[in-house]
């Protein structure tokens, strides 16, 4: 093998990467609570929990890098004193404190909604006094697909939102944004400063948890050059090496930017079969310095989650231009477990899949059939 990437975590994210990495002749090593994980089958799973288990993932890899942002400090702060980090740490401390996230943003002028730091119960208070309601009240740290948060729309529910999150300690106090939907922008960034970025992909959730993405979104023409400016200013700014993705609301008065997540990202995985190069492949190659790939579309795509249960697979690989991919975990509900691609050569198509598929899912998310590409 050329060179070898420890990944901290081995998750699906970790799985795809490695599965990336492969054909570059590049091996992944993997630092995992559990050896019974997702990324098991393709690479060394270093137990996280074994007493000299950090420095054994240190010693397994040339380089390093990660699938989730809340991977702990303390543990990047012995890794960096001797190995490489791809993204920085810097990056990684600013995604896992909400407060530091929204003042980076702000530095960089990348709009947000106003906000307030929540420490005790009378700050929540003065808080909602002066954003007004419906507020969404957020731990500081922590909190993921819909998790850590407080939808607060009447001035009765103060009490019980601080009751359920005011023991985490540090809030975050934001105004409720009126927006018509979700996009996301994802980017990379390679070791010589070269910067591509995917199309917008147009995010719809259930339960908090991603559903299904469009790419490109439609209707973006105008949204997709402001969303690449305000993801390179990120990318530029940290010295960012790697896939970064940014989650942007779109309202009339514009995009206004939600959170940042320093890795590949869920509304990303369409760009396996749908771009030149995808996603987890750009960032292998960042990592391991080598030139980035055309982030081009090949054809417009619909990423779809399997949640909880698994589909038949011979159904689902029985629809045109379906591509399925499952993770290796097992059924739980609630659990992202795999993922399938559409790529319909037309909306009408895409409207015929989305009525296949709603049958097929053992638990059928919220298709709509009015979809287009």
């Amino acid at each position: 093998m050329d060179k070898t990437i420890g990944i901290f975590g081995g998750g699906q994210l970790g799985r795809m990467m490695a599965q990336a990495a492969l054909p570059l002749n590049i091996q992944c090593t993997f630092f995992e609570a559990s050896t019974d994980c997702p990324s098991a089958t393709l690479g060394q799973v270093i137990s996280s929990k074994a007493e000299n288990g950090l420095q054994d993932f240190i010693d397994s890899a040339d380089v390093f890098s990660l699938e989730f942002e809340n991977t702990p400090l303390a543990d990047v702060d012995v890794l960096v004193k001797n190995k490489d980090l791809h993204p920085p740490r810097q990056a990684l401390a600013i995604a896992q404190h909400r407060l530091s996230e929204k003042a980076l943003f702000d530095t960089l002028d990348i709009p947000v909604a106003p906000y307030k730091a929540v420490t005790a119960l009378e700050g929540l208070q003065a808080a909602v006094a002066e954003l007004g309601l419906p507020i969404v009240l957020k731990t500081s740290r922590g909190g993921y697909d819909g998790k850590g948060q407080f939808v607060l729309r009447s001035a009765d529910q103060i009490e019980q939102a601080w009751a359920e999150l005011g023991p985490a300690g540090e809030l975050i106090a934001e105004s409720f944004v009126t927006f018509s939907r979700e996009v996301s922008i994802i980017a990379v960034r390679g070791q010589n400063g070269d910067v591509k970025t995917w199309p917008l992909a147009e995010n719809h959730h259930h339960n908090g948890i991603l559903s299904h993405s469009i790419v490109p979104a439609p209707n973006s023409a105008d949204l997709q050059p402001v969303a690449q400016d305000y993801i390179t200013r990120l990318l530029n700014h940290l010295n960012y090496v790697g896939v970064l993705t940014l989650e942007l609301f779109v309202t009339d008065k514009g995009l206004y930017a939600n959170e940042m997540a320093p890795r590949v990202h869920n509304s990303g995985h369409w760009s396996i079969e749908g771009a030149v190069c995808s996603q987890f492949e750009n960032h292998i190659r960042a990592v391991a310095g080598l030139p980035l790939g055309s982030t081009e579309v090949i054809r417009p795509s619909v990423l779809v989650n399997i949640i909880g249960q698994h589909p038949k697979s011979a159904d689902v690989l029985a629809l045109e231009g379906a591509h399925l991919h499952l993770y290796n975990k097992s059924e739980r509900e609630g659990r992202k477990i795999g993922h399938i691609t559409l790529m319909p050569t037309d909306s009408t198509q895409l409207t015929t899949l989305c009525r296949q598929l709603a049958k097929i899912l053992p638990n059928p998310l919220a298709l709509s059939e009015d979809m287009t590409i």
